[in-house]
């Protein structure tokens, strides 16, 4: 018995074989997927078509291209505005600081009549380094003066990246709002500022000050975490004798 053959043939074989339809074209460099790259027909037409579409929509375009070449030279014109303005909120609250430095608060917020106060720098430059840290400057000032919804106002205004002064600034709200006896809006400021940044120099300090905010609210349980805080994080802080103190207090008023 003789062996029949194996005519079988490789799958690559067994593929259909595209045929280019130019006979001066060799079969293998024909790729029919990508017609831009091997037919130049193709490309030509696809050029007239993009061409025609400029053509069509030119008014359209140049709008397009005048919208963002005015808004790329919007902005570059408000930073140049911008910086010209906070050099001129620098000068003018050169003087107004001065004053504020001397406890001349009066001066220091409403101007000594040639120089701009602190107030007007906050209003006139907004937007600027200069007018931010005039709020912070304007709120100390308006505590210092009694004036504490003002300071309020302000220093909710400010805002810095800087750790220290922007915790600062949330510990005066606290001390505004307990001056207006509203202890719970002051012991959640004092919070703000142990959590900004929390560090082992200044948050034992807003902690303690929270507590005790919330010791006057009657929040008793609020206190005691404020002082539990201090003691297992900050335990060689110098406020944690004073806050073992008032634990033992807070606890013996929870218990009434």
């Amino acid at each position: 018995m003789s062996k029949i053959p194996y005519t079988g043939k490789s799958q690559q074989a067994r593929q259909p074989q595209t045929v280019s339809t130019d006979p001066l074209q060799p079969a293998e460099a024909y790729n029919p997927e990508h017609p831009l790259m091997e037919d130049p027909d193709a490309l030509a037409m696809r050029l007239v078509e993009s061409e025609d579409f400029v053509r069509r929509n030119k008014n359209v375009l140049l709008g397009l291209l005048a919208v963002v070449v005015l808004a790329v030279a919007g902005g570059f014109g408000y930073y140049m505005w911008r910086n010209s303005q906070d050099e001129k909120g620098q000068v003018a609250l050169f003087q107004a600081v001065d004053y504020w430095e001397a406890d001349s608060l009066q001066k220091a917020l409403k101007g000594d009549g040639r120089n701009l106060g602190l107030e007007r720098v906050a209003s006139e430059y907004s937007g600027t380094d200069a007018g931010n840290l005039a709020n912070f400057y304007a709120g100390v000032a308006a505590l210092k003066d009694g004036k504490y919804k003002a300071a309020i106002d302000y220093l909710e205004d400010f805002s810095a990246d800087d750790y220290l002064v922007q915790a600062r600034a949330y510990s005066l709200i606290g001390d505004a709002h307990l001056e207006l006896n509203q202890p719970k809006e002051a012991a959640d400021f004092y919070n703000k500022a142990a959590n900004y940044n929390a560090n082992e120099y200044f948050s034992p300090t807003y902690l303690l000050k929270e507590g005790t905010a919330r010791e006057v609210a009657q929040d008793y349980a609020g206190a005691l975490t404020a002082y539990d805080k201090i003691l297992t994080d900050y335990p060689a802080a110098a406020e944690a004798t004073e806050a073992k103190q008032y634990k033992a207090r807070a606890e013996g008023l929870m218990r009434k």
